[in-house]
C-alpha cells in the first residue's frame, strides 16, 4: 500500500478535464442566462452636481452688498464647516422637502414585457391629487391601476385587479385610500409601447422613501476641508434623478436662508411689539400738547426757558438711552438664564453700546442654528454636537457676564445722569407754572419720540438684513447625468456568469470527489493494497453477457485478451500437465465476478486451450442465468447423487466454441457442508487431469465462507471489484486475505471501469482511450447518437 506524499497537479487536472463537455455546456448555459439577464435588468445612470459651500465671514461680504456694511447687519457670520453642511445636505429632513416638493411619494409604472418599467415626467399620462388621505395609505405602502378609457372617462382597480369603477378626469373622487382626483397631464407626450392606456401608481411610505434615497446619494467635499461639494445619486430613471438632486441644493438654499433669517425675524417681533406699547404712548403724549396748546394759548417759550429746555432735553435723552440699553440688558440676562431658551436665539443689533457683546451674541446665535441644524440627524452623543454644546455653554457664561458688568456700569451711569437731570428740573420749576408744565410735557414727548424713532431705524435695519440674505451654496454644476449607463456593467456581469458557470460544475465534481467513497481506477486498488492487479474490464453497454468471440475487436474483448495474457505471468509453471483451477470471487455481490468467469474462460477457450467455467457459487448461482439457460444439474447434484459422473454435467453452449460448463445446480440447504464433503476434491482432480484452464465461479467471500473452504484447490484467485460500486474502504477485506495468504496467488480485476476516464488516468492499458492503445483501426468502433456523446 503506497502512502499519498504529495498532490500530483496532473492526476488534478484530469480529475476535471474528463468533465470538459459538463464545463462547456455550464459556460454556454451561463451566457445565456447573462445576456436574458442584461436584456432586462433596469439600467442605473449616475447623476452628478457640484456646489460650493460660502464663506459667511466678514471677508465675503459682496460688492452689491457693501452699502449695507455700514449698518452693520451684513457679514460677522460664522464659517460654514464643509463637513457639517454635508451632514445637513444629506439629513431626513432635507430628503423628506425633496420627496414632498416634487412629490415622489408617488410613482407611475407601465407594463413592460417582462416587469413593470418606471415613468416620470413627460411620459406619466395622468396626474393624481390629494384632496385629504386615508391613514390606511398614510401607514403602509399602496397601489392602484389606472385604465384610461378615453379621452374623459377612465377605469380605476386595486392591485388585485378587483373593485373596478369608472370616473371621470378631473372630478374628485372618496376611496378606502382617501379623497383624490385624477387628471390628464397636458405635457404628456405618447410613447411607442403597447398598452400606454394602462398605468399603475405606486404610494410609498414617506419614510422608507426617504432610507432609500438616502441608500442611493453620495455627498463629500472633493478633497478634506474643500468648500466644493459633489453630490451623486444612482437612479433608474435619469430626469427623475437629475429633479432630485437640483431640488435637493435648491431645499438646502432655502433651508439655510430660513436658519440665518431666524435671528432676523425674532429681533423684529421683539421691535414691533416694543413699537405699538410705544407707539400709543407717543400719540397720547401728542393730544396732550396739541391740547395743553390750544386750552392755554401757548404758542413758544422765553429764550431762557428754550434754552433750559434744551439742555435738559440731551439729558434726558442720554438717560433714555442708557435707560434703553439697561433694560435691553436685564432682558437678555433673564434670557440666558432661563432655561426654556436652550435651543432658541436671541436678538441681535440692538445698539449695545459694548461691541463685544454685540458681537458674543452673533457667534452664539450662529452656533444655536449650526447645532439646530445637525440635531435633527445627529444625536446628543455625535462628537459635532458635543463641541457645540460646549462652545454654546461658554459663550452663555461669557455673555451673562458682560451683561451683567454692563447692567452695573449702566447703573451707575443712570444714577449720575439722574442727579444731574435733577438739578436741571430745579432750573425749570424756578420758571413760571405754565411754562414750567409745558416743558414737563414737551420732554415726556421727546423722550418717546426719540425712542421710538431709534426702535424704528433698527427695525428697517432688520428688515433690510432679510431682504438681503443670500443661500449658503453656490451652484457650480447644476444636475447632470451621461446616457451611458453605470450599472449593470456588461464586461463585469458577462465575465462573472461565465465564471459562475465553470465554478459550478467545478464545485460539484469537487464536492462529489470529495464526497466519494467508491473506487474507480487501478489507482485506487494500488493506494490502498498491494495485491498485484491483473487488468481491467470497460464498462460494457450490449446486452449479451458474451461480449467476446473470434471476431470480436471491441475494447472490453480486448481486456479479457490482455487479462488471459497476464493470467500466465500469474500461473505457476508445473512440471506436471495438470489443469490450471482459477477461483474467482469478489468482496461482495454484484461486483460481475460470474461476468468475468464466463468471458474470462470464453477468451482462453478462443486460445484453443481445453476450458472448463465451473459454478461454484451454491447460495446463489448466475451462471445460468447470465447465459440464459435453465437451470439444470450441477456441482450440488454430483455431490449428493454418487450415480453422476461429470459428464452427466456437462454442457455447452453454441457461443463459445470449446468450452465445457458444470453449473452450480440446484440451491442447497447446507452449502457449507456440502463443500466440505470428499467429493469436491475428486471433482477438483478429475477435471485438472482433463482440461487446461478451470474457471470456478464462487461465492462473495465477505458474506459466505463457501470460498475460503476450496481456496485450497485453487492455483490462482482472481478478486473481482467493480467500479463505482465498491466502497474503498472494503478494499480492506481483500487486503486482509491477500496479508494472511488465505486466498492461493491473489491478483485483482477491475471491473465496470468508464471508458472515457481511462483506466486509472495513466496506469491503464485502454484500447483508443490513452494508455498503450492499439489506436483507431485496431478496435471495432460503436457510433454513439449525438446526445450521448455530449451528456
Amino acid at each position: 500500500m503506497k502512502e499519498k506524499d504529495n498532490i500530483n497537479i496532473k492526476e488534478q487536472i484530469l480529475h476535471y478535464s474528463v468533465h470538459w463537455r459538463l464545463f462547456v455546456m455550464t459556460a454556454v448555459v451561463s451566457l445565456f442566462v447573462c445576456l436574458f439577464y442584461l436584456r432586462y435588468k433596469p439600467l442605473i445612470f449616475e447623476v452628478n452636481a457640484s456646489m460650493m459651500i460660502k464663506d459667511n465671514n466678514q471677508s465675503g461680504i459682496s460688492t452689491e452688498l457693501a452699502a449695507f456694511e455700514d449698518l452693520g447687519i451684513i457679514g460677522g457670520g460664522s464659517a460654514n464647516n464643509p463637513e457639517n453642511e454635508v451632514e445637513i445636505i444629506q439629513s431626513r429632513k432635507i430628503i423628506g422637502r425633496v420627496i414632498d416638493s416634487l412629490n415622489l411619494s408617488t410613482s407611475y409604472f407601465r407594463e413592460g414585457r417582462i416587469r413593470k418599467v418606471e415613468i416620470y415626467g413627460k411620459d406619466i399620462p395622468i396626474i393624481i391629487d390629494f384632496l385629504e388621505k386615508s391613514e390606511l395609505l398614510i401607514g403602509r405602502d399602496s397601489a392602484i391601476i389606472v385604465s384610461i378609457l378615453d379621452n374623459n372617462r377612465y377605469e380605476l382597480k386595486d392591485a388585485e385587479d378587483e373593485n373596478k369603477t369608472k370616473h371621470s378626469f378631473g372630478h374628485f373622487v372618496q376611496s378606502k385610500l382617501g379623497t383624490f382626483k385624477i387628471s390628464k397631464n397636458p405635457n404628456f407626450v405618447p410613447q411607442e409601447y403597447k398598452e400606454e392606456n394602462e398605468v399603475y401608481v405606486f404610494f410609498h411610505l414617506r419614510d422608507k422613501l426617504i432610507d432609500s434615497y438616502f441608500k442611493i446619494l453620495d455627498i463629500a467635499a472633493i478633497k478634506k476641508l474643500s468648500p466644493v461639494i459633489k453630490i451623486s445619486l444612482l437612479t433608474h430613471v435619469r430626469e427623475k434623478g437629475e429633479d432630485f438632486v437640483n431640488e435637493l441644493i435648491n431645499q438646502y438654499n432655502i433651508d439655510g436662508i430660513n436658519d440665518e433669517n431666524l435671528v432676523s425675524q425674532k429681533t423684529i417681533g421683539f421691535i414691533d411689539k416694543r413699537l405699538i406699547s410705544i407707539g400709543e404712548n407717543l400719540k397720547s403724549i401728542q393730544d396732550d400738547v396739541k391740547d395743553y396748546k390750544v386750552d392755554n394759548s401757548v404758542s413758544g417759550l422765553a429764550s431762557e426757558a428754550e434754552l433750559t429746555l434744551e439742555v435738559y432735553s440731551q439729558a434726558t435723552q442720554e438717560l433714555i438711552q442708557i435707560k434703553t440699553e439697561l433694560e435691553l440688558a436685564k432682558w437678555i440676562g433673564s434670557s440666558l438664564k432661563s432655561s426654556s431658551i436652550q435651543n432658541e436665539t436671541l436678538p441681535q443689533n440692538l445698539g449695545f453700546s459694548d461691541v463685544s457683546i454685540s458681537k458674543s451674541i452673533e457667534n452664539y446665535n450662529n452656533l444655536v442654528l449650526e447645532r439646530n441644524r445637525l440635531s435633527s440627524d445627529a444625536g446628543i452623543s455625535n462628537p459635532i454636537m458635543l463641541q457645540y454644546n460646549n462652545q454654546i455653554n461658554s459663550i452663555r457664561s461669557t455673555l451673562k457676564r458682560s451683561i451683567s458688568n454692563l447692567a452695573i456700569s449702566l447703573e451707575m451711569k443712570y444714577n449720575q445722569l439722574k442727579k444731574e437731570s435733577a438739578k436741571l428740573n430745579n432750573k425749570i420749576e424756578a420758571l413760571p407754572y405754565l411754562e414750567r408744565e409745558f416743558i414737563d410735557i414737551a420732554r415726556e414727548q421727546q423722550i418717546i419720540s426719540g425712542l421710538y424713532s431709534y426702535l424704528l431705524k433698527k427695525r428697517e435695519e432688520t428688515s433690510i438684513s432679510l431682504a438681503v440674505t443670500v443661500p449658503n451654496a453656490k451652484i457650480i454644476d447644476v444636475a447632470y447625468s451621461s446616457s451611458i449607463p453605470v450599472a449593470p456593467n456588461k464586461k463585469i456581469i458577462l465575465l462573472s456568469f461565465i465564471f459562475a458557470g465553470l465554478l459550478v460544475p467545478f464545485g460539484f465534481i469537487y464536492i462529489r470527489n470529495l464526497l466519494d467513497t467508491k473506487i474507480h481506477s487501478r489507482k485506487d486498488i494500488e493506494e490502498l493494497t498491494t495485491i498485484p492487479f491483473l487488468g481491467d474490464v470497460p464498462h460494457s453497454d450490449s446486452d449479451s453477457k458474451v461480449v467476446i468471440n473470434n471476431d470480436s475487436r471491441t475494447g472490453i474483448a480486448e481486456a479479457f485478451r490482455l487479462i488471459r495474457t497476464n493470467l500466465n505471468f500469474m500461473l505457476p509453471n508445473k512440471v506436471d500437465t495438470a489443469g490450471k483451477a482459477i477461483f474467482v470471487t469478489s468482496t461482495t455481490s454484484g461486483e460481475g465476478k460470474s461476468f468475468v468467469s464466463i468471458n474470462l474462460a470464453a477468451a482462453l477457450s478462443l486460445s484453443n486451450k481445453k476450458v472448463l467455467l465451473l459454478g461454484m457459487d451454491l447460495r446463489a448461482p448466475k451462471v445460468t442465468k447470465y447465459l440464459g439457460i435453465a437451470e439444470r444439474k450441477g456441482v450440488t447434484n454430483y455431490i449428493t447423487n454418487s450415480a453422476l459422473n461429470l459428464n452427466d454435467l456437462k454442457f455447452s453452449i453454441p457461443e463459445i466454441q470449446g468450452l465445457d460448463i458444470i453449473s452450480s445446480g440446484v440451491i442447497p440447504p447446507n452449502p457449507a457442508e456440502l463443500l466440505l464433503n470428499p467429493k469436491i476434491e475428486a471433482l477438483f482432480n478429475e477435471v485438472k487431469k482433463d482440461y487446461d484452464y478451470i474457471i470456478v465461479d464462487t461465492a462473495p467471500v465477505n458474506l459466505v465462507a463457501d470460498t475460503l473452504l476450496v481456496s485450497k484447490y485453487a492455483d490462482m484467485t482472481l478478486y473481482v471489484a467493480r467500479a463505482n460500486y465498491l466502497e474503498k474502504r472494503m478494499l480492506s477485506v481483500s487486503q486482509t486475505l491477500y496479508t494472511e495468504k488465505k486466498l492461493a496467488n491473489m491478483a485483482i480485476v477491475l471491473n465496470d471501469t468508464g471508458t472515457t476516464k481511462g483506466y486509472g488516468y495513466g496506469y491503464g492499458y485502454g484500447y483508443g482511450y490513452g494508455g498503450y492503445g492499439y489506436g483507431n483501426g485496431y478496435l471495432e468502433e460503436v457510433k454513439k447518437p449525438w446526445y450521448k456523446r455530449i451528456f
